[in-house]
């Protein structure tokens, strides 16, 4: 117990939430790329669907706006269980993790993502730019467009608090986003969406695209 107790406090924050969230297998994918802002982020996520989710603040790049950055986000997620079903289906029809998933194809950089699976009697993991495989290459993408979800969230919370002209374009990126896929489980951000809908000091076409996006996020 002692031992257990100096662990957690002498753990970072972020891993502290992690344990604390229910017992049994996880995902994690850990996220790394100097060239966007953030650079790195974490998404740890549990069979039903709840997990975790971390992004380091950096400076933007030179070649993007100042309006980019986001302060770092350290919070609980909630997922759909389809969601979730299909990351561990797909980790356990590629073995856990243990399996080579990088193409070394000459391709643009997109960061690298490595994606591990921990559980009862299994454990493993895999890091890719591009994988080889279409199923971890699709994950991938996947768990990235979570991520931009809840950079995008981060984004409408800073704006309804301190730019609420800023929605209008913000919002619009997010409904197109959530169209093409880039952004995804948008149900994850349903609080914050909840927020702008609700303003009465917000633009009505702002609100209405808030409830159209809330329509689609499920429950």
């Amino acid at each position: 117990m002692k031992y257990l107790l100096a662990l957690l406090f002498a753990t970072p924050l972020p891993l502290v939430a992690q344990l604390a969230l229910a017992p049994g297998p996880v995902v994690v994918i850990d996220f790394t790329n100097p060239g966007v802002s953030p650079s790195h982020w974490i998404i740890t996520l549990h069979r039903d669907g709840s997990g975790h989710f971390h992004s380091d603040r950096a400076e933007p790049p030179s070649t993007e706006t100042r309006d980019s950055d986001v302060p770092v986000i350290d919070r609980d997620i909630q997922t759909s269980p389809s969601f979730a079903g299909h990351v561990f289906q797909t980790a356990q029809q590629h073995h856990w993790f243990n399996e080579g998933c990088e193409s070394h194809l000459k391709v643009a950089f997109q960061g690298w993502k490595k994606i591990s699976y921990s559980g009862p009697g299994a454990e493993g993991s895999c890091t890719f730019n591009y994988s080889k495989d279409k199923d971890i290459q699709a994950l991938g993408d996947a768990l990235m467009g979570v991520a931009e979800t809840m950079l995008a969230g981060a984004r409408l919370e800073m704006l309804l608090q301190h730019d609420r002209l800023g929605l209008d374009k913000e919002i619009e990126f997010m409904v197109e986003a959530t169209k093409d896929g880039r952004l995804r489980e948008i149900g994850a951000i349903r609080e914050i969406l909840a927020k702008v809908e609700g303003d009465p000091e917000v633009l009505d076409r702002v609100r209405k695209k808030a409830r159209t996006l809330l329509a689609h996020s499920g429950t």
